[in-house]
């Protein structure tokens, strides 16, 4: 027999099932109950919908799928939430907080090479023996498990002033230092790796301001002569950090362009031209705001890239990432202002050795460049890169170090027993650089 609920008893369970559903509807941690309308959220929406055939530059916001998102980088037709490399999740409409973004995806960098102070201490005075030679500098070409430890290398130093004016003497036939002969530059090309020679260094600056001012015309002729010659980039390492000549440069860096034109693919190894910037913003100012504002954009390129250097003595891993956190940040605060530098427009740089073997020659497992590995490959670009620079990457471009070869006096050299293919070698093989050096991507994605 069914027993019947008092009439009193029924109005007081449906006026707290009532009560109940008011307050699961009107929870303000829940303004949105299951029953409403999501019109409610798209209302809110105030930035224009995502359309597949609609070009956004990076910073653009658009709505999608009740989401706002913003743009990460240049992109079309591809769609909000697809890939976090793109777009960044602004979150519901409804100002509900969005979770953290996750972490950026590790690009592949480009670029692992070693500046190669010859065996003088970056003279490079004499004619090298190639048999000595190769049995100094083999490490380079097998370190990394029978393959090249390096992609690019950087004969350093061409006296700028002995480049104008041709210089032949004892050290010196026709500008160039004897012993970067075109039997060591095809040492390294034979083995797919990448050649340079580096004009300055700070021994040379004085020579870089008399070059400039006499004749940056003639200068930059026959630093494009020799390129062609012996099929190898240039780099420009001048380091004049009290009033540099920057009419004078540009004259440089336009005259070099002039005859040889910037080459996107790589393909032309002699159009290859680089600049040394400081380890961070807070020297070499005028050189490094030029440059950034004028010659190392994404969409208008001058250069290829840009070094950031070693500082003065080997910095920590946090030290170094913050001097390379100062290039891709600018310096709005300078008069004139340093804009941002893409990420990707720059390697960062280390030393190699020092007065006995560190671990970045070594011992690829307790090294800086594995320490800062993850800053390298994912740190993005500040988010006032715009204009011509915007469309940039994340991760920057690579790494250099100072120096292979017998650099100073002061620091052992990497010839044997002291080679550096368990630290570069080990680094080549990690990093999965690219082996010759590729088309070099400013933009893209690169993800490994």
């Amino acid at each position: 027999m069914k027993r019947m609920l008092p009439f009193a008893s029924i109005l007081l369970v449906m006026g707290m099932i009532f009560l109940v559903s008011c307050t699961i509807q009107q929870d303000p941690t829940n303004p949105v109950g299951k029953s409403q309308d999501l019109s409610t959220i798209k209302s809110t929406c105030t930035a224009p919908e995502w359309d597949p055939n609609t070009s956004y530059k990076k910073g653009d916001v658009v709505s999608y799928n009740e989401h706002e998102w913003q743009a990460k980088k240049n992109s079309q037709g591809i769609e909000p939430g697809s890939s976090p490399a793109y777009w960044t999740d602004l979150g519901p409409c409804g100002g509900v907080e969005p979770p953290p973004p996750p972490p950026s995806d590790p690009q592949r960098l480009q670029i692992l090479g070693a500046w190669h102070a010859g065996n003088d201490y970056c003279t490079w005075g004499s004619v090298r023996n190639m048999t000595d030679f190769a049995n100094e500098n083999d490490w380079m070409l097998t370190g990394n498990n029978g393959s090249p430890a390096v992609n690019l290398v950087v004969l350093s130093f061409v006296n700028p002033l002995k480049l104008l004016n041709q210089t032949t003497d004892d050290i010196t036939l026709n500008g160039i230092p004897r012993g970067m002969t075109q039997d060591v530059v095809n040492y390294f090309k034979n083995a797919g790796i990448r050649v340079m020679l580096s004009i300055g260094g700070i021994t040379y600056t004085d020579d870089w301001n008399t070059a400039l001012a006499t004749d940056p015309v003639t200068f930059a002729q026959n630093a494009a002569a020799v390129a062609q010659a012996m099929g190898v980039g240039i780099e420009i390492d001048y380091e004049e950090a009290q009033n540099p000549n920057l009419t004078g440069l540009a004259t440089f860096v336009n005259t070099y362009r002039s005859i040889i034109a910037y080459d996107a693919t790589g393909n032309n190894h002699a159009a290859r031209l680089t600049i040394d910037l400081a380890a961070g913003d807070r020297w070499l100012i005028g050189i490094c705001q030029y440059a950034t504002e004028n010659w190392l954009t994404i969409d208008n390129p001058v250069l290829d890239y840009a070094n950031a250097m070693v500082p003065a003595r080997q910095p920590s891993a946090s030290d170094a990432i913050a001097n390379w956190q100062e290039h891709i940040d600018g310096k709005p605060q300078y008069a004139p202002p340093i804009p941002p530098l893409a990420p990707r427009k720059f390697t960062g740089a280390f030393y190699l050795v020092d007065r006995r073997a560190i671990p970045e020659c070594t011992n690829f497992s307790a090294s800086l460049q594995l320490e800062t590995a993850d800053y390298v490959q994912t740190v993005e670009p500040n988010s006032n890169l715009q204009g011509a620079t915007a469309g940039a990457g994340n991760g920057m471009l690579g790494y250099m170090f100072w120096a292979s070869g017998a650099p100073s006096t002061r620091k052992v050299s990497t010839f044997p027993p002291n080679t550096c293919e368990d630290g570069l070698g080990g680094a080549m093989g990690y990093f999965d650089i690219p082996f010759p050096m590729e088309t070099l991507d400013f933009s893209g994605d690169r993800t490994r």
